[in-house]
């Protein structure tokens, strides 16, 4: 498990390295990425909301490590959001997306530096640390979804 966490880490890493204007092949490509980014984000914040709910144990290791996770994909989904990927396939994304561009970036941002703080509150093995966070970052995960996510 270690090594799965390590090799997606590095992989996450690596993505980031690539600049943000990177060109995907055709639109659709570009949001399977971003949708894949998204739904794995997704898994790993929900294992932390999980402890921090109290519907499993509280395990300080296993928090850290998906909050870490949590962090590194939180940088990834945006460049999935170029030109044309606004009707190049059915999707859940608001058209306020691309006619709002500015309030989209301030809301990624915000929810890039709520995952940065879970990561670190994780690292403290405070369950309470954790959970203060976690409900900041889902509050930011929801104020993006409410605006730019169709239901």
């Amino acid at each position: 498990m270690k090594s799965f966490i390590h090799l997606a880490s590095a992989c996450a890493l690596l993505a980031v390295s690539v600049s943000a204007s990177a060109q995907f092949a055709k639109p659709e490509d570009s949001i399977r990425y971003r949708q894949g980014s998204l739904f794995v984000m997704g898994q790993h914040f929900a294992r932390i909301g999980a402890m921090a709910n109290g519907r499993v144990p509280f395990d300080a290791k296993v928090a850290q490590e998906n909050a870490d996770i949590v962090a590194a994909m939180a940088k990834l989904p945006w460049a999935g959001f170029g030109p044309g990927t606004d009707k190049a396939a059915p999707t859940k994304a608001k058209a306020e997306i691309w006619s709002e561009q500015p309030k989209f970036k301030d809301a990624s941002e915000k929810m890039m530096a709520e995952t940065t703080k879970l990561a670190a509150a994780a690292k403290t093995g405070n369950l309470d640390a954790l959970k203060a966070a976690f409900g900041a970052t889902a509050g930011s995960c929801k104020a993006c979804h409410d605006a730019y996510r169709a239901q």
